[in-house]
This record gives structure tokens, sequence and C-alpha cells, in this order.
């Protein structure tokens, strides 16, 4: 570890779940690193509706085994993050181009690079996908330091960004893949379903792929609004307008050409495969806290469509913090809630019940 370490605390605050709605604040050591790793004293750490999902219990398969809750408690949480380095460990400057004192950021995901996926350069979908927050091996950022293993994914940040804009470094990878794996045209009708921070990333996204119409759909109107701010030209709220018809009205009956599904909602899901039209691309990217049955001979026999899942944000997050040091992204409207780290009961909640909040920060 670099000299500096001797200048660290022992001890740091972290947020640490147990389980279900059993999260607490406890005094924890400072992690130690080893070769090639880093240490990072967190600026800002994002709550995503992910984290919601372990706080509430939501069930998730990992593998063949089947875990009650959506983490592997206990754990400190939180992917979305960005930090100051206070730490290197042998190897790790040269590696990441890294040096004290500078904001860095990791990718939420810490692949094993020896499966099969990891081999062939799909590292997002590592077989034993280590992602900050919910497996054990890697703690996450909702704490006042963070280590970067060796394997991990690693960026400067520039020192001029604010932190809590870079803390959306993460969700807007993840919505750049999502618009990627769209494959966007020119002549494209484009419909992103929810407008929460992924979904109005998307937009941003969407708009840099200059379709021939971005359409924004949310059940909120202040969310509507900052996505004609992200470059949306038509904004749809499916409480007010029969948005399957209006889609169609505007495409002469055939409907949209691509459909990103971004809202979390099982309905939204149906909404899109009757949106959409015949050898249309329906992209998923929603983590849902329940299955979704839908009828699948519309995604076949119907309309032959090609549906595409999205996962993380690969290779994305040097286009992401580019968005965001070009401005476009606006960060300082979707960034709405900035709390203290013993205020992360607040900050869970207020993005559990999604009334008043877009993007929640925390800041240790």
């Amino acid at each position: 570890m670099s000299a500096t370490d001797r200048d660290l605390p022992a001890k740091m605050l972290s947020v640490v779940t147990y389980g279900p709605r059993d999260y607490r604040l406890e005094e924890i050591p400072v992690p130690q690193i080893g070769p090639g790793e880093v240490l990072v004293k967190i600026e800002a750490a994002g709550v995503c509706a992910s984290d919601v999902k372990c706080y509430v219990g939501a069930a998730l398969f990992w593998g063949d085994e089947h875990r009650e809750g959506y983490c592997q408690p206990p754990i400190t949480p939180g992917h979305e993050f960005v930090g100051t380095v206070v730490a290197l460990g042998e190897g790790a400057g040269e590696k990441y181009g890294l040096q004290i004192g500078d904001r860095a950021i990791s990718e939420q995901i810490v692949p094993c690079r020896d499966c099969r996926f990891c081999r062939t350069g799909r590292y997002w979908m590592c077989e034993r996908h280590d992602v900050y927050g919910f497996r054990q091996v890697a703690p996450g950022a909702m704490a006042q330091y963070m280590r970067f293993p060796a394997n991990a994914r690693n960026y400067r940040v520039p020192p001029t960004m604010p932190a809590h804009h870079a803390a959306l470094i993460e969700p807007l990878s993840c919505s750049i893949h999502a618009v990627q794996r769209a494959e966007i045209d020119f002549a494209d009708v484009v419909v992103i379903a929810g407008c929460g921070t992924l979904g109005l990333g998307m937009v941003c996204a969407a708009r840099q792929k200059n379709p021939a119409k971005l359409i924004a759909l949310d059940l909120s109107p202040h969310r509507l609004q900052i996505a004609r701010k992200c470059g949306a030209d038509l904004t749809l709220n499916p409480q007010e307008t029969d948005v399957i018809e209006a889609v169609r009205d505007l495409t002469e009956g055939y409907g949209c050409d691509v459909y990103i599904e971004a809202t979390g909602h099982p309905a939204a899901v149906e909404q899109g495969l009757h949106m959409i039209r015949r050898l249309g691309t329906f992209v998923e990217f929603s983590v849902f806290a329940e299955p979704v049955t839908v009828d699948w001979t519309i995604i076949g026999d119907t309309k032959e469509l090609n549906i595409h899942g999205s996962h993380l944000g690969p290779y994305c997050y040097p286009i992401a913090i580019d968005f965001l040091e070009r401005g476009l992204v606006p960060a300082e409207d979707i960034v709405t809630h900035r709390l203290p780290l013993k205020d992360f009961d607040r900050a869970i909640e207020a993005v559990h019940s999604g009334a008043e909040s877009i993007k929640v920060v925390l800041e240790p």
C-alpha cells in the first residue's frame, strides 16, 4: 500500500445491510488493500432502484442457488459512486493511470477474468458476477472509504466535475448500453418508457443517435418535463393519454420502431409489445420485483420482434464521463436529493416512494 496509508483512520462509518429493512450505520474497519488494488475516500454514492429491491427483500437467483434476499448480507451497499484516491496497492497506479489525490470510479462489476465471458471480452456477463454492494466479496460505496479489487475496471474522473454529477456515471453508462442495444436508425420512431434516472439517461443517449422522433413516457409530469430537457421530442403520460393509439397515430398505424422498457412495471412490457411495429426492436432493461407474464405469440408469430436484453454499462464509462463533461445530461435536474450518510434510511425511502425523487445521492 502507498505510504499515505499511515494517515488513514483505522475505522470508518458504513451502512451495513443485515437483511430486508435491517440497515444500520456502523463503525467498521477501513478496508486494507493489496497489490493492484485502490482505496478511495467516497465523495458521493447514489441510491439505485436495485438497492431498494435489496432493502425490501426482493428475491433473486444467483446462478442455480435461490436466495431469499436480493443481496448477500451482511454487506455495505452502493454501486453508484465516485471517490478520491487515498492509497494505491503495488502496480495499481501504473495499471489504471491513477495517482494519490485523483478522483476515480470503478465499474459496478468486478469481473473474474477467467470465465468464458470474461475471456472473450464480455466481462459484464461474468459467470461469477461480483457486483459492488450485492456480493460479499465486493463491499459497496455507502461508506466513507471503499476498496477497488485487483480485477476491477477503474477510470479517472475529471476534477472539475461535481461529485454529485459524477455519481451519475454508472447509471448513465447503463443507459448508454441500453441505447446501443436498440440499434437506432435515423428514420426510427423511438419510445422510452420510464423517466427515472436510467430512462432519462436513455433519452439523453438516444438524442445523440438523432432518430426521426424520440418519445418519452412516464406518469410524472415533472419527470416528463426533464425528459424534454434531455432531448425528447414528445412526452406522453399513460394516465392522461392512450399512448398506444397515440404512437400508432404518429406512425400511420404501424407503431414505433424501437421500444425501450425502463419502468420496472410489468404493465409497461405488455404496453410495449402492443405499441411496437412488426419487426421492431424491443429492449428490456428493468429489474422487476415479480415475474412478468406476456403473450409470447406477439413476439414470435405475430410480429417477429427483435428482443434484446440490456445489463450494466460495458465499455460505456468513458462515454458517460464525456456526456457529463459536455453538458449533454441535465445533471442538476436529475439529482434531486443530496443527503449525508447518516440519513441513508431517508435516502432509500425517497427512492422507494419515488414521489418526489429521481436520483438520490449520499455524501459521506
